[in-house]
């Protein structure tokens, strides 16, 4: 054996060495992270409360909602149905129409979250249904599975708006991993055709994408702890995000659905550049893109109010 033949060897064990312990090292803080961020690990987590009322924006965007819906209290139904062994409930708000839109909130956040964006929707003709996404809220379930399981939840809202209560025409509004949902579900063999389209806020071109802009902003360490949290996902809910992903989807979106896209300049997370590549990627023959100069992830609202309504009824109009 050759001096040269020697010195790979060791290489070879050093780096063998260092992964193996890069990955014992690395694996609890993982764990942490996944049971942080998508497990619902007690009751209390994710409930009916502001998620983060230190931030001033979100605890205006929650108290500006609450003040929505006290308006519109004697048109609420409490609402629920049941799907892949999940009790999930919602309030619709009937507001004498006969199309209806589903807002689907972000991760962390209860149907209280999306009054705050049912306001264009009423002035535009809509009845509105807010719900608890599985494991949020007064919903069953523990595992958030990032838009992919949570569909076939959106496809059976969209049955009991149309079975139950009458509307002809269901729409998606999702903000985030709301969208994903949205996304997943309208792309499905058993959407019904009465699900027109969707508006979207803010939906990210792939779950690993996002995150790991999250875990750079929370100064988190990204390898190998980002893939591993990927691994926890799928470990427990069967969920794979490398291939279950919006951009892939919304490929496969039919032509006659139509689609809103709402996307911020100052969005670190699901940033202009790979925004622009979902709208492109989007088979429909319907699609306008919006931009706004200001507001951060999920609070273009707040921060264009009159720009952001006037986006969603004008587009109803056209």
């Amino acid at each position: 054996m050759t001096a040269f033949t020697i010195v790979l060897i060791i290489l070879a064990v050093l780096l063998l060495g260092g992964l193996a312990f890069m990955f014992i090292y690395t694996y609890p803080i993982s764990k942490r992270v996944y049971k942080t961020q998508l497990v619902r690990t007690e009751p209390e987590k994710w409930g009916r409360v502001c998620s983060a009322p230190e931030n001033e924006e979100q605890l205006q965007m929650w108290n500006a909602g609450i003040e929505w819906a006290n308006q519109y209290r004697e048109k609420v139904t409490e609402v629920e149905t049941q799907n892949d062994g999940f009790k999930l409930y919602g309030e619709y708000f009937d507001f004498g129409g006969d199309k209806c839109v589903i807002i689907l909130p972000g991760r962390c956040e209860s149907l209280v979250y999306s009054y705050y964006f049912a306001a264009p929707y009423k002035k535009a003709g809509f009845n509105v249904l807010v719900v608890d996404t599985r494991c949020h809220g007064k919903s069953d379930g523990i595992y958030n599975t990032i838009g992919v399981k949570e569909s076939s939840d959106v496809i059976a809202w969209s049955k009991l708006l149309h079975e139950q209560f009458g509307n002809k025409e269901v729409w998606y509004h999702g903000i985030c991993i709301g969208t994903a949902s949205a996304i997943f579900a309208i792309t499905k063999n058993d959407c019904p055709e009465y699900v027109k389209g969707f508006i979207t806020e803010g939906c990210f071109v792939s779950f690993r994408e996002t995150f790991k802009r999250h875990m750079i902003a929370d100064k988190r360490p990204l390898f190998p702890v980002l893939d591993l949290v990927m691994l926890h996902i799928n470990r427990h809910t069967k969920t794979n995000v490398y291939r279950d992903k919006p951009i892939s989807a919304i490929k496969k979106i039919a032509p006659e659905k139509r689609v809103l896209f709402l996307y911020g300049k100052q969005d670190i997370f699901s940033i202009p550049q790979k925004s622009q590549l979902l709208f492109d990627a989007c088979s429909s023959n319907d699609k306008k893109l919006v931009w706004f100069e200001k507001g951060g992830h999920s609070h273009l609202r707040i921060n264009n109010t009159q720009e952001y309504d006037n986006a969603i009824i004008n587009f109803f109009k056209d």
